[in-house]
């Protein structure tokens, strides 16, 4: 699948996470934001669930009958960059 088709099939674009990996963890009784997030990764992209937090909140109710206005917010938390230790290393401690 490529072009615009393909976009459409990810819930959440920062970390590909398709729509049917979302729906299954749905059927396997995960039916909150931060279940769906702990076992899919949506949301835990660069915008933190800005994207698809909606989106997943809106399957859920569709998939398990939870009201999307009654889910609890996900979990947010800045997401982590890599740091080489050759960056590390050469940072100057009395700068």
């Amino acid at each position: 699948m490529s072009g615009p088709d393909r976009v459409r099939d990810y819930v959440c674009r920062c970390e590909e996470i398709p729509r049917s990996a979302v729906q299954q963890a749905i059927q396997e009784g995960n039916v909150t934001l931060n279940d769906i997030k702990r076992r899919t990764r949506a949301g835990m992209g660069v915008c933190q669930g800005i994207f698809c937090l909606r989106s997943v909140a809106e399957m859920i109710e569709a998939e398990a009958g939870v009201s999307a206005d009654s889910l609890e917010p996900m979990t947010a938390r800045p997401p982590a960059r890599l740091v080489t230790l050759g960056s590390l290393a050469a940072l100057n401690p009395e700068e």
